[in-house]
């Protein structure tokens, strides 16, 4: 279904870290090259969160974005302690942005972008990504293969290049990642018998 063009699109623009201080600032990891433009005073987030949060299904206000020893650090409305501050360790922020402005920022995509790109292993199509799945700790690709969908983690090691115009993304998953590796001649080996124990002998006595 094609996507009209003032429908809008939800992008991650960070993770809430870990509580900061006692005064509610919470650590931030920043997924956007421009945090100047989205981390602006007043700029509210729709919050991925589990859902037996508290906070699930609400919006987040930030108040202000500092900087401590080179860490992103973010000051929220309704967040007025180290307390609360701590019950949204893990959060994923999200902004909406039309869907037909581009991303200027590098190595950043919409879902609706990554969605239905061939993927590409040495040269190669294997598959087709199906999905993106947001987790706290990184990102999913859901990658359908004719043996079935595979998780691939959405990280540059793994996957090294994103081309839109092309409609590829080429992949260099680790042995194992895709398929399963082939036991070991170690594995095969058959177990050793134990060596057989010598019979004792009797040792004749002499006068």
């Amino acid at each position: 279904m094609p996507i009209s063009k003032n429908e809008t699109q939800q992008l991650r623009v960070g993770r809430l870290l870990k509580a900061h201080g006692l005064k509610g600032a919470i650590k931030l990891e920043l997924f956007t090259d421009d945090p100047a433009r989205r981390f602006v005073p007043g700029a509210v987030f729709t919050l991925q969160v589990p859902t037996g949060s508290p906070w699930h299904g609400k919006t987040l206000e930030l108040i202000e974005l500092k900087w401590f020893n080179s860490h992103a650090v973010g000051f929220f409305k309704g967040v007025p302690d180290r307390t609360a501050a701590e019950g949204l360790v893990k959060a994923i922020l999200w902004i909406d942005q039309d869907s037909d402005e581009q991303s200027a920022e590098e190595d950043a995509w919409f879902d609706h972008q990554l969605v239905g790109l061939d993927v590409i292993r040495d040269g190669e199509k294997i598959g087709v990504v199906r999905q993106v799945n947001h987790m706290p700790a990184q990102d999913l690709l859901v990658i359908e293969q004719a043996s079935g969908e595979v998780l691939v983690p959405f990280v540059k090691a793994i996957v090294p290049a994103v081309d839109i115009t092309a409609g590829t993304m080429t992949i260099t998953p680790p042995p194992g990642l895709l398929e399963e590796l082939p036991e070991s001649d170690d594995d095969e080996a058959p177990t050793a018998e134990p060596p057989a124990e010598d019979t004792p002998t009797e040792k004749s006595q002499t006068e």
